[in-house]
């Protein structure tokens, strides 16, 4: 066996008295990096109102997991991120949630996000006073998915007409004040502060109301992946918590409504005029409310039914198979401080 190169030896030696002083010259680094914030998407509308109070209330308090609101300005965009995992919870139109269940993307309604807030708005000076005075007319809604449509079609059936005594016409829901008001559109149905947006500004009234003619009114659910829930229980009942407590926060009392007004017309969610969204909240006070968040079978049967009769579901979709109630059940409101 041949010895070893004494030359060598040292050299050895001496790398590794080098590596050993560098390390001890580097920072102490953590066992283990932070966990990314859980991106929660919304639409900067008013039924998605609680979801601001839940992130900032999330971020003062110091919550055990980390939630952080994602923009978008349509359910396309919302629905694709949804689908990809881009993000992994949103606040969803519920039939569309059904439609992305029944076609096996793995997704779950956890929660309601409010109640009411759609409307449909006519030009001041108009001679409409009646919703069968809309007969003839062009009326524009955000998408045939929305619940929107669905509230104009109850309107109609209840009229004992249909689809086909008016023009619908599909359009960006903060392009609709605008073609009211250059006559492009003689009415249109959509959710606030679109409405609150044209009657603030003086040449639009309300005709109608989902407080006045569907009570129970929903549309925006909180929608997670199912991996989440798989993988993360306990952020998903987090965010749920936060939801129910930041509803009944806001209908506690006008002022959490305006602090909430200051919180949601920020640049980092919605980025709107905070007076229309104020508008919103006080004419009248239950325009949109938010401490009702019961999952109630029968009103997703109903949305299921009537999304059936409008041809944006093509068959009936088990309650089980695009709902989790388990967390609406165990959920413990989280306390509001702002």
């Amino acid at each position: 066996m041949q010895a070893p190169d004494p030359h060598h030896i040292q050299g050895l030696a001496r790398r590794q008295l080098l590596c050993g002083a560098a390390a001890l010259a580097l920072p102490t680094l953590p066992a283990r990096a932070a966990a990314a914030p859980l991106l929660v998407g919304g639409l900067p509308v008013t039924c998605n109102l609680t979801l601001p109070v839940a992130c900032v209330t999330n971020q003062t308090a110091g919550g055990k997991h980390a939630f952080e609101y994602s923009k978008y300005n349509g359910w396309p965009e919302i629905k694709e991120s949804l689908m990809t995992g881009r993000i992994q919870a949103a606040y969803m139109l519920a039939p569309l949630v059904m439609d992305l269940a029944d076609k096996k993307i793995p997704v779950k309604i956890v929660s309601l996000g409010h109640r009411s807030g759609a409307v449909i708005m006519v030009r001041s000076d108009s001679t409409y006073q009646k919703f069968k005075d809309l007969a003839g007319k062009r009326i524009a809604i955000p998408s045939r998915f929305a619940v929107d449509f669905l509230f104009l079609r109850k309107m109609l059936a209840r009229e004992g007409m249909t689809p086909k005594d008016v023009q619908i016409v599909e359009m960006a829901p903060p392009d609709m004040p605008a073609a009211l008001y250059a006559k492009a559109v003689d009415a249109y149905c959509t959710g606030e502060p679109f409405g609150a947006a044209a009657q603030r500004a003086g040449y639009a009234r309300a005709l109608r109301m989902t407080r006045d003619e569907w009570r129970n009114y929903i549309c925006c659910v909180l929608t997670v992946r199912e991996e989440l829930i798989r993988d993360n229980r306990p952020a998903v009942q987090e965010l749920v918590n936060l939801v129910l407590g930041a509803g009944q926060w806001l209908d506690q009392k006008q002022d959490n409504r305006n602090k909430a007004v200051t919180i949601a017309a920020g640049r980092k969610y919605f980025n709107q005029d905070p007076n229309i969204i104020r508008f919103v909240m006080e004419n009248p006070t239950d325009r949109v409310t938010y401490g009702d968040l019961r999952m109630i079978r029968s009103e997703f049967e109903e949305l299921m039914q009537l999304s059936i009769e409008a041809g944006t579901l093509k068959a009936p979709v088990p309650y089980e198979k695009y709902m989790d109630e388990s967390f609406a059940k165990a959920a413990k409101a989280s306390a509001i401080t702002l």
